[in-house]
């Protein structure tokens, strides 16, 4: 009886260590870190590489948001689930929702985006805002586009304006 009691305690005790919440992750890689992935993190992250669910600053060169994530991240790469907050990077990436400000390079979204982005390629799938950068691409635009060439392509030819201009336009776009 005791060995099981000792077991289970033992079990337990290592199932709330990566369940942890944090308030400081130092990573050089998601799994050469302080805490692991699965960890929360609760207000800063500095590191090579990290990866976790975050509602923080993270300064990285890689920064990865799983989950429901929130802050200001700031590296070279940036790449979330699903992110409220600030993306500062050359890449930008959301895989399901972004919500916020998105500026680099290159900003892409195949989800949701609502905000503003800005960079010299702009690409979402489903856009509720600004895209001011060379080239922006949205499938489904819902706001207004900046740029040398701006592509919406919910949008018809010319025949449903002012709400709408066309799918393929210079310098200005917009869908309402």
């Amino acid at each position: 009886m005791k060995k099981l009691l000792l077991i289970t305690t033992l079990a337990a005790s290592a199932a709330s260590l990566t369940a942890r919440e944090a308030v400081f992750q130092a990573s050089l890689t998601p799994d050469i870190a302080i805490y692991t992935r699965a960890s929360h993190i609760n207000g800063l992250s500095l590191g090579i590489w990290g990866e976790n669910p975050q509602h923080a600053l993270a300064i990285s060169l890689i920064n990865g948001s799983t989950g429901d994530s929130q802050g200001v991240t700031i590296g070279i790469v940036n790449y979330a689930d699903s992110y409220e907050g600030v993306a500062l990077g050359w890449f930008n990436y959301s895989r399901e929702n972004f919500y916020g400000w998105q500026n680099g390079a290159i900003n892409f979204s195949s989800g949701s985006f609502a905000g503003l982005q800005m960079g010299a390629v702009n690409v979402t799938q489903k856009m509720e805002g600004l895209q001011l950068g060379i080239f922006n691409y949205s499938e489904n635009l819902r706001g207004v586009q900046l740029g040398f060439l701006n592509v919406a392509l919910n949008n018809p030819v010319f025949t449903a304006m002012p709400d709408k201009l066309a799918p393929i336009f210079p310098f200005v776009n917009w869908s309402f």
